[in-house]
């Protein structure tokens, strides 16, 4: 039986009700990863809004230094007593520089656990959504690709009708016919047609196209 090749590979089922929720489990499977991307980057932001603080801690003691090392500097000009005077100020400016430290770290440590958190929210679901979700529209896929390669080749109604007795449940092919083991030896072209459709039909390819 002659029967033309296409040349593309099959997305999604020849038959309207399985294709309708490959398509629906499709749109659904893609909000949700677009849905796990964006609550990421908003963890993202909200921690990183944190950093605020770091960089008031890193300005106020960068301010407060400058302005310690300024006053003991001009002090310490002062004849005789300017020595003595600037002490307390350059222990002041090392206070300063203690508090615009902290506010560098305070912002690296709020950086890496932003990131960590924003990439941990959105990876890991999505990792599971495309296990859940790819993994089995891949397999469709490739089953697809290959049974309508078999179907399209010169011995494919043999060879459909064949795995179709090798793969199918027993009350699947009971249904084509309560002997179809001796049909498709005795080369029953109806019983094989039938056998045929069945397995093609699992795979989501339509025999006759």
């Amino acid at each position: 039986m002659a029967l033309r090749n296409h040349g593309w590979m099959n997305l999604y089922s020849d038959f309207a009700p399985r294709r309708s929720r490959q398509i629906i489990g499709d749109v659904v499977a893609v909000l949700a990863i677009a849905a796990c991307a964006w609550l990421g980057a908003t963890v993202f932001q909200l921690l990183a809004n944190l950093s605020t603080f770091g960089v008031q801690m890193e300005t106020a003691g960068s301010g407060f230094r400058d302005t310690m090392v300024e006053a003991g500097t001009t002090l310490g000009g002062i004849p005789l007593i300017g020595s003595g005077i600037r002490v307390p100020f350059d222990g002041a400016s090392n206070a300063g520089r203690a508090l615009q430290d902290a506010g560098q770290s305070q912002q690296v440590a709020v950086s890496q656990l932003a990131t960590g958190l924003g990439v941990g929210t959105a990876a890991i679901p999505i990792l599971m959504i495309l296990m859940i979700w790819l993994r089995p529209r891949m397999r469709f896929v490739r089953n697809a690709a290959r049974a309508r390669r078999v179907r399209d080749s010169g011995a494919g109604i043999d060879l459909l009708a064949l795995r179709a007795l090798a793969n199918q449940e027993i009350s699947a092919l009971s249904s084509v016919s309560p002997h179809a083991m001796d049909a498709w030896r005795r080369g029953d072209e109806t019983v094989m047609l039938a056998l045929a459709r069945l397995e093609l039909k699992s795979a989501g390819v339509r025999l006759d196209q």
